[in-house]
């Protein structure tokens, strides 16, 4: 078995298949031709006779598709062209009217915002858990329980879930656990290793790397790969083929860069956790972290994305800070070179309840040199909070 960092070079590539070249072209198309009846025949999928067609891949696709599901350890892979469209339809592959879906209370926003919306309008029952229950989840299951779909680290406030102790509770029911693993990437965590049937990322992050893409992938255990590529196919989901060689450009500068991510990350967190203003650091690569044992017994590593607590939220102080930071851009998204923050405020939970004070912000440390990253959100923090009627004691 190879390392890591040589597995991200080769995974999915076949130089051979096309004249030697070292990246798999981008094949656009929609029409693909047979050459005679009897090989349109042979093309037919479970009886699918439109299944020689250009929505069901090209050899850009099954490139990405074999690489992902490599670096993973799943079966096979199945992409998509966001990462909420991979969540999405990952949970739509698996449930039926009448349903239960156990989903952590963490979980990214625009997917709680579909189970609540969308899935309870089809009759599917949904139930937010504490991602700390570990074992006790058992107590939640029920005979019509199918999904378990949880995210580790969380959204915004990263609690680390015992992803082993779920799995086995959900499997007793004969549930699927399908996980959200954009934060730990396919280098940083092995879900199948951790008895996970489906490991969904947001390929826009890490995997593309370079903030120009919009990708998701759901890579599934033999178990639940016939389930999963039914569910997309029958969605008629489909990425494009630049986004995707965008995505295997990325792929294989990511164990360097994720090291880079990792590093700046932890040292940038213990920074902001000296520094006055600020109440709470929550990034599981901390020793003083609840969930860090979890962290260190079952991740390979860490990721630049963290939240922070402030003391204050103050709308003044709120806004000396966010407008004196210079190389923290306020956006949107993660994964990529740049340093980037986002005003959270207080996170939607409905099973975990929120400290009464403080503001909270997702950051993600880029690839700048980290003392200057430091030195900028230190500046921008003390600017913060000099003013003397609001001063953080």
């Amino acid at each position: 078995m190879y390392d890591a960092a040589t597995q991200f070079i080769h995974a999915g590539r076949t130089p051979d298949q096309f004249g030697g070249l070292v990246n798999t072209p981008i094949f656009r198309g929609s029409t693909i031709l047979a050459t005679s009846f009897d090989s349109w025949e042979a093309s037919k999928v479970n009886g699918n006779p439109y299944s020689n067609y250009g929505r069901f891949g090209t050899p850009t696709t099954r490139s990405f598709e074999d690489a992902i599901a490599e670096l993973e350890g799943g079966h096979g892979c199945c992409v998509f062209p966001s990462g909420l469209s991979a969540c999405v339809h990952s949970l739509l592959a698996f449930v039926s009217t009448g349903d239960h879906v156990l989903m952590t209370d963490n979980i990214y926003g625009p997917t709680r915002t579909f189970a609540t919306n969308v899935l309870n309008r089809m009759g599917v029952e949904v139930e937010f858990f504490a991602p700390a229950m570990g074992s006790k989840i058992a107590e939640l299951m029920r005979p019509n329980t199918r999904v378990v779909f949880t995210e580790s680290p969380g959204s915004l406030t990263f609690e680390v879930a015992d992803l082993p102790a779920l799995c086995e509770a959900a499997h007793s029911v004969g549930a699927f656990v399908l996980l959200d693993n954009t934060w730990a990437s396919p280098l940083y965590f092995k879900p199948f290793e951790h008895g996970v049937d489906v490991s969904i990322q947001a390929a826009t992050k890490y995997i593309v790397g370079h903030s120009d893409a919009l990708l998701g992938t759901a890579t599934a255990n033999e178990r639940a790969w016939e389930l999963l590529k039914a569910g997309a196919h029958d969605f008629g989901q489909i990425a494009s083929p630049d986004d995707l060689f965008l995505a295997l450009r990325g792929l294989r500068t990511m164990p360097v860069r994720l090291q880079r991510h990792w590093t700046n990350g932890v040292a940038l967190a213990t920074s902001l956790s000296e520094h006055p203003a600020v109440s709470e650091v929550m990034h599981p690569a901390l020793p003083n972290t609840p969930g860090h044992d979890l962290w260190k017994r079952d991740f390979l590593g860490a990721s630049g994305l963290f939240g922070i607590r402030l003391k204050s939220s103050d709308s003044d102080v709120l806004r000396r800070l966010f407008d004196h930071l210079k190389l923290f851009g306020i956006g949107l998204s993660w994964g990529g070179f740049e340093s980037l923050v986002v005003p959270v405020g207080t996170p939607v939970r409905t099973c975990v309840k929120s400290p009464a004070q403080g503001y909270v912000i997702r950051v993600h440390a880029g690839l700048e040199h980290v003392d200057d990253l430091i030195a900028d959100f230190t500046q921008a923090l003390d600017i913060a909070i000099r003013s003397p009627q609001i001063a953080v004691a």
